[in-house]
Formats: structure tokens, sequence, C-alpha cells
């Protein structure tokens, strides 16, 4: 037994490790990623993606939204400034050239050659029909449009005014005169009417435009063609055109002569002018005080202080008569006014008639918008 032990020699060493596991050379590889994994990552990326580039686009929109809004606002502010530029400009020139001319040519004019003032007044109502074609023309912001309305209306009024008289002037300055003079103040009366449109209609309203667009500080200018009211008296006219002078203007003293109107309470309330709204207690008999002063250098006689309340056409009017005011003195005249209409809208007109010899007749009235209570 052990002959044959010997001729097979050892027996080799038995190994404890596991024949099943081979010792590994490096990390164990990661499992590679399934085909599902991979588009699902995919996916993911692709919706970031899209969502950054909406996040962008809608960060572009608001910016060019806010651009936009901008430019249009700017836009509209222009064009109020330059529409409310435009009417000034045309006001001036219609004042302070075609009126003053107008009114110089006929000062004195039965001394003139009679065919040469009626042609500078025609040659005035040309100028001021090319202020209405002028005028048509602006461009007019959908705020003004009301403005504009009113303001075509005020110039068409003034070249009326001036083809009338310009068929009249040649017999007013003439031996003949008849009654010319008298229809010559009538058609002075439709200056009047253009004045108040422009003080009570355009100038407000543009006024009021500007404000809600934000353009507040700018203000509208009131052009006024008829320099005094003396021109609506038919003597007056005819003393003037003759140059010779009315008698009640050659007992005119000397010196400046005119009063002004200095504000207007109703008991402890002090009105604002137009365009602020007054609430005005008191039920519908309210006594309105006006603060008259004698703003010449002359004591003035039989003032006339009148004050009218208007709503929906229909007006109440009182007035009182101040007997004499001194040069520099301050009057406070009390007018009633009976049966104004209560809880609405309203107007309230106050005006200083104009004494013999005033020139400048700009603060002798104020209008006021006033709901009674």
């Amino acid at each position: 037994m052990s002959f044959f032990n010997d001729d097979e020699g050892p027996e080799p060493p038995t190994s404890t490790r596991d024949p099943r596991r081979p010792r590994s050379a490096g990390p164990r590889p990661r499992r590679p990623q399934t085909a599902r994994g991979q588009a699902a990552a995919d996916k993911h990326a692709v919706m970031m993606r899209r969502r950054l580039a909406a996040g962008i686009g809608v960060v572009i929109l608001i910016v060019i939204v806010i651009a936009i809004g901008a430019a249009v606002k700017s836009s509209k502010a222009s064009a109020l400034q330059e529409y409310n530029r435009e009417v000034d400009k045309i006001g001036h020139v219609s004042q302070e050239h075609i009126s003053k001319s107008f009114f110089s040519a006929l000062e004195g004019a039965t001394s003139k050659e009679q065919l040469d003032i009626e042609n500078k007044v025609d040659e005035l109502r040309t100028q001021a029909e090319g202020l209405s074609s002028r005028a048509s023309a602006l461009g007019v912001p959908g705020s003004m449009v009301e403005a504009q309305r009113n303001l075509l209306l005020a110039l068409d009024l003034r070249s009326e005014a001036l083809a009338k008289i310009a068929r009249l002037v040649r017999t007013a300055a003439g031996d003949q005169a008849g009654n010319s003079n008298t229809q010559i103040a009538g058609d002075m009366e439709i200056f009047l009417a253009s004045d108040v449109l422009w003080s009570q209609r355009i100038a407000p309203l543009i006024d009021e435009a500007l404000k809600a667009g934000g353009e507040g500080a700018a203000k509208a200018q009131v052009s006024r063609f008829l320099p005094d009211l003396g021109w609506l008296d038919a003597e007056t006219v005819l003393a003037r055109i003759s140059g010779k002078g009315s008698s009640a203007e050659e007992a005119v003293g000397a010196g400046t002569h005119g009063d002004q109107l200095l504000g207007v309470t109703v008991g402890e309330t002090t009105l604002e002018e137009e365009p602020a709204v007054n609430s005005i207690s008191g039920g519908a008999n309210p006594t309105f005080t006006v603060s008259v002063q004698d703003s010449g250098e002359n004591t003035e006689t039989n003032v006339k202080v009148e004050v009218t309340v208007s709503n929906g056409g229909k007006k109440v009017t009182a007035s009182h008569s101040i007997d004499t005011i001194e040069a520099g003195q301050t009057v406070n005249v009390d007018i009633p006014v009976t049966g104004v209409p209560l809880g609405v809208a309203s107007k309230v007109f106050v005006k200083i008639d104009p004494v013999s010899g005033e020139e400048n007749t700009e603060n002798n009235e104020a209008s006021y918008n006033a709901v009674f209570e």
C-alpha cells in the first residue's frame, strides 16, 4: 500500500478560494442604461429648454408691450401739445393781426379813402377764412374733437361778421350813413359770440383734455376779437367811424377807467373758477356776494353787476348797480338769485358792465361750475 503511495508523490495543497468567483482586476463596471431611461432623460432636458425659452419669450413680450405702451402714451401727449400750440397760433393771428387791423381801419374811417377801407376789410376777411381752412386741416386727437368743433364755429363766425361789415363800411363812412352803423353794431355781436365760445368752450375743453392726458401744466390761450363792448352800441360805432367821439366819450375824464372782478362767495363758500365744481348749500335762493374793485384812476358811477345761473337752456338772472365806487376802492355787492335748480350741474356767470372809457374788460367777468343743494 505504501509502495503505491510513494510512487504517486505528495498531494497538492487544497485551495480555500471559491473557484466560481475569480479575483476582480478593477472596479465593477456599471450596468449600461436602458433605452427607456435615456429617452426619459432626453425628454426632461427638452422640457426644461422649452420652459426656459417660453419664459424668455414672455419677458421679451412684456418688454415689447411696455415699450409700445410708452411710445403710444408719448405719441398721444405730443399730439395734445401740438394741437394746443396750433390753436394758440391761430387764435393769436386772429386777435393780434386781423382784429387789430380791422378795428384800426374802422376808427376814423370817414377821413380815410373809403375804397381802401373796404378793400382792407375784405382782405382781412380772406385772411380769416384762411385761418378757418388752416384749423380744418389740423390733426385732431380724439379728446379734442369737441374743442375742434367749437373752434371751427368761432372762426366761421369771425369770417361771417367781417364779410357782413365789409359790405357796410363804404356806406357807414360816407355822407349817407343811414342805419348802417346800427347794422354794424349788430354784426359786432357775432364777434362777441366767437369770443364767448373761445373763453367758455374752446379753452376749457382743451385744458380738460390736456389734464386728462397728463399735460395739465399746459394751458390754452383765449383769443378775443372784440376789443371792447362799446362796438355793440350803434351811437358809439357811428362816433368812432366818424372820428368825432360820442357825447358820452367826450365826457369821460382823463386817466384810466375800469373795474375788475376780485371774487365771488355764497355764504362761507368762495367760488373757484371753472373747471372746478363748487358745491353750494343754502337752497334754491342763494345770495351771491361779488367783490368789485375800481381798477382805474377815476371814480365810477352806476356800475352794473350781474349774476346769471343757467342749466339745461334755462337762465335765472339778477343784478345790482353800484352808485359810486372810487379809484382803488373795493365794494362787496350782495345779489340774491331766486329759483336756481337743485342737485344738478349749473353754470354761474358773473360780469361787471364796462364803464365809459374802459379799455381792458378781460377781468370784468368769470364763469363757475356749481351744484346747488
